[in-house]
């Protein structure tokens, strides 16, 4: 150090630390302790420093050093908190943050780190209100408003986040991350004029501005390429980088290769509703399954079909990445299966530390990792095209009819009457039952048109978000629609919701980001879907979908010819009948419900990649053959 007292040497530590050279601050900080070994505030940075660095084992160590010199040191106690939450402690890491408040009543960083350790902890109103009082303490903590609005999120109160993330976009306008989640949520709420405010800055944000979660833009920019760019930032800002994998080949494939399903969505959820099918018709003499979970515990008949079908599964919801990275490695598993991406709750970490010699995303995130997380990408021809190859990091294992899988075992309720479900009993019923936030407003202008040219027609849409409602049907009363013709649908249990689906005779798809399992619910149930493909991977899977069942017609080549083939289809009842007989014909027989051919396709590819691994061949784009079939479209 440089000899001019002690706190010279601190404040160039300090200084070094704000410029974020953890390291050097770690190097220079030990040679000071020894001369200065009562000095809390210096162990106290240099944990700031090891934290920084992901090593929070050691920051521990020093926190704890700084205790034993000054027991009521509200920031060191904060600090251990928050090292023993990275660790997965995280009850303890509470304990922490309560004795910190408790020396010191006003520290908003405690309250902050308090409802960030409530979160993981599923204490969803405790966090909320820590987090509130963190906002409440320090009006001009970014973070404290930040995490408030994603937890109002979580909570479903999006009209409230919105406003937190006014808020800290006050604080730092210029945070892309804010401001991208602040779009997502506007447009569950079909807030399009705040939108078409930022259209503008959409395209940059993610790419050129800040840092965003590349999910929540998917909706709002039909663009392979930025995706990749917002991915590859995000996972590059937000997790470790990957660490070498070092497995050992044996030469010859195991009798049984151990496949690893990831998820948080092994329950009553989409996931489980495409899936459940292909647990069940997994070959167990070939395959050994296992699934680990780190969703939510769930008791119900999707987690019970499901731990009836597999080999293994692991609940690893306490477990941090590096640590279900361990188990998946103790288990050996050869191939482990991210169905997440960079969805809600998902866990790239996990892939980050090595689960397994190779690692395939699939399902659950239509887009590239952007990172050398995953060594492939389950896809089909149709939903990455050869010209947006070059926008996927992953290499691709082409599927021969489609990606999304079917569950042909899916109970359907008895169809209920119209009037149960609150639609008129005479009528045509267009329908749409994908998320609020897919629905934009060049969509809904189109739907408006329909309902104005087809006399007595209705529009049916999923009721998920009341202040979406609203706004939606003043839109419809700005075309000259009268509100009362769209009819929201309350959710369902799975079989009702398909039973329910029957009662409507066209689906209208959205089009930034298709239907995906939603689209495949109306054909299961019988309902024809009009769609038109866009350029990325989002906007292409109901034509997917389609093209597997037989029915590439109703496939549109651009927004006009949607709405032309929608009139069409509306007018013509004959027509749209021997569409539906065609359907019907396809439920039973065509590729996208034959859950036993998709699962001999993915098993096949489960194979190859393995084949190439231990022949010590690098990654490389496969496709798989589509084998004969008897299967033909009428």
């Amino acid at each position: 150090m440089t000899g001019t007292g002690f706190e010279a040497d601190y404040a160039a530590l300090v200084a070094l630390y704000r410029a974020g050279r953890h390291d050097v601050v770690v190097e220079r900080g030990g040679v000071l302790t020894r001369s200065h070994p009562g000095r809390a505030a210096l162990f106290n940075l240099i944990g700031a420093s090891l934290a920084g660095l992901g090593r929070h084992d050691e920051a521990v160590e020093a926190y704890s050093n700084a205790l034993a010199i000054e027991p009521e040191s509200a920031d060191a106690v904060n600090n251990l908190g928050a090292a023993l939450r990275h660790l997965g402690r995280i009850e303890a890491a509470v304990q922490c943050h309560r004795r910190a408040l408790a020396i010191r009543p006003d520290h908003a960083a405690a309250f902050n780190n308090l409802g960030t350790a409530l979160r993981e902890l599923g204490r969803e109103d405790e966090a909320i209100t820590a987090f509130r009082r963190a906002a409440e303490v320090r009006p001009d903590l970014f973070e404290a408003h930040l995490n408030l609005g994603n937890m109002l999120v979580q909570a479903g109160r999006r009209e409230e986040a919105v406003a937190c993330f006014d808020r800290a976009l006050r604080l730092r306008p210029g945070d892309g991350y804010a401001r991208a989640q602040k779009l997502f949520l506007q447009a569950h709420l079909c807030d399009w004029a705040a939108i078409d405010a930022e259209a503008v800055a959409i395209p940059e944000l993610g790419v050129s501005v800040g840092i965003v979660s590349p999910f929540t833009l998917m909706a709002l920019d039909d663009s392979p390429e930025r995706h990749r760019i917002r991915a590859e930032r995000y996972v590059a800002d937000r997790f470790p980088p990957p660490r070498p994998r070092r497995f050992a080949a044996a030469a010859q494939r195991p009798a049984r290769l151990r496949i690893g399903y990831f998820s948080a969505d092994f329950h009553d959820h989409a996931t489980m509703h495409l899936m459940a099918g292909i647990f069940e018709r997994h070959d167990r003499s070939r395959f050994a399954i296992h699934a680990f979970s780190y969703g939510p515990d769930r008791d119900d008949m999707a987690r019970r079909r499901l731990r009836a079908s597999i080999d293994h599964f692991e609940d690893v919801r306490a477990l941090t990445d590096a640590d279900i990275a361990r188990l998946a490695r103790q288990e050996q598993i050869d191939i482990a299966i991210d169905l997440k991406g960079l969805t809600y709750d998902s866990r790239p970490g996990i892939f980050a530390e090595g689960a397994a010699p190779l690692q395939v995303g699939w399902l659950g995130y239509p887009g590239t990792l952007g990172a050398p997380l995953l060594d492939y990408l389950i896809a089909d021809p149709w939903v990455i095209p050869d010209e947006q190859r070059g926008h996927y990091a992953e290499r691709i294992i082409y599927l021969p009819d489609t990606y999304l899988s079917s569950d042909d075992r899916r109970p359907i309720a008895a169809t209920p009457s119209r009037r149960a479900m609150g639609l008129p009993e005479q009528g045509f019923v267009f329908g749409c039952f994908n998320a609020s936030y897919k629905i934009g407003a060049d969509a809904f202008a189109i739907w408006m048109r329909l309902l104005g040219a087809v006399e007595g027609s209705v529009l049916w849409l999923l009721g998920d978000e009341p202040h979406a409602e609203q706004r939606l049907r003043r839109e419809a009363a700005g075309h000259g629609i009268a509100p009362e013709r769209l009819i929201f649908a309350d959710p369902l249990p799975n079989a009702e919701h398909l039973a329910r689906l029957r009662l409507a005779d066209l689906f209208l798809d959205c089009f930034v980001y298709n239907a995906h399992t939603t689209a495949n619910d109306a054909l299961w149930a019988g309902q024809p879907l009009i769609t038109v493909p866009g350029v990325s991977f989002p906007s292409r899977v109901a034509s997917s979908l389609l093209r597997a069942a037989g029915l590439p017609e109703l496939i549109a080549r651009d927004r006009e010819h949607y709405e032309a083939m929608a009139l069409e289809l509306a007018l013509n009842r004959e027509k749209l009948n021997g569409i539906r007989d065609r359907l019907s014909f396809a439920r039973l027989a065509s590729p996208l419900f034959d859950t036993g051919r998709f699962t001999t396709f993915l098993e096949t590819a489960y194979d190859a990649i393995d084949a190439r691994w231990r022949a010590g061949e690098p990654p490389a784009d496969i496709h798989i053959a589509r084998q004969q079939s008897p299967w033909q479209p009428m």
